[in-house]
């Protein structure tokens, strides 16, 4: 069995992160997610829509996905590979050269997979009106001036 592994916050789940892990399950058998928590998100100055229990429930729906996983740090993922027994780490080809995946390739195979042109989550909470978070407060849509 081939065990696949990837990485994400998943967040306003849409296309792109759907055909990621379309893609992601076909390069093996066995698909397991580590989905950024809450508490890691705001390490990464990063607050998401939904909740961690949300977005897992949302990934655990989706076929492709066998297993979801939490990331906790950006130091598990020589762990993760070893105690989930994975073949390949897949990621988007944004993260291509990075270091946190580029020294995996001593235990597996890293393989960056295209972005779906066209689509982000930045650019839906663009196009909706949502603001980056201030002060801690996310997901505000953005005042127009009546004057």
């Amino acid at each position: 069995m081939k065990r696949i592994l990837t990485y994400g916050t998943f967040d306003l789940l849409h296309y792109g992160h759907i055909r990621l892990l379309k893609r992601a399950k076909e390069l093996g058998d066995y698909l397991i997610v580590a989905l950024s928590t809450d508490e890691f998100n705001a390490v990464k100055n990063k607050k998401a829509y939904h909740n961690y229990e949300t977005r897992k429930k949302m990934l655990e729906a989706i076929r492709y996905v066998d297993l979801v996983i939490p990331e906790n740090t950006w130091e598990q993922k020589e762990d993760d590979v070893k105690k989930y027994f994975v073949d390949t780490v897949v990621m988007g080809d944004d993260w291509k050269n990075d270091e946190r995946f580029e020294s995996l390739r001593k235990y597996c195979d890293v393989v960056y997979l295209e972005r779906t042109e066209g689509v982000s989550t930045t650019k839906i909470k663009k196009e909706l009106g949502l603001q980056q978070a201030i002060n801690g407060v996310d997901q505000i849509p953005f005042v127009k001036n009546k004057g």
